[in-house]
């Protein structure tokens, strides 16, 4: 298991884990961030990423990107 922030452009990996206070776990709940998803990293600019989730593209930060655990 790793962080978000770690994973490689283009690979899709499965969400594990989604950490954090629980006004932030919701947050990214909301943004399709949930347990047993997919997500593919698509771009990553200055720690920042573009993520597909849920067929739908999502810009985070690396703060929340470490807080999505992944394998």
């Amino acid at each position: 298991m790793m962080p978000l922030s770690m994973v490689k452009k283009g690979e899709a990996n499965i969400i594990r884990k989604v950490g954090g206070k629980e006004e932030t776990r919701r947050f990214l709940e909301n943004l399709g961030f949930v347990t047993g998803g997919k997500v593919t990293v698509i771009s990553e600019m200055g720690g920042n990423m573009i993520v597909n989730v849920k067929d739908s593209r999502v810009a985070i930060g690396k703060d929340m990107a470490n807080k999505i655990m992944v394998s």
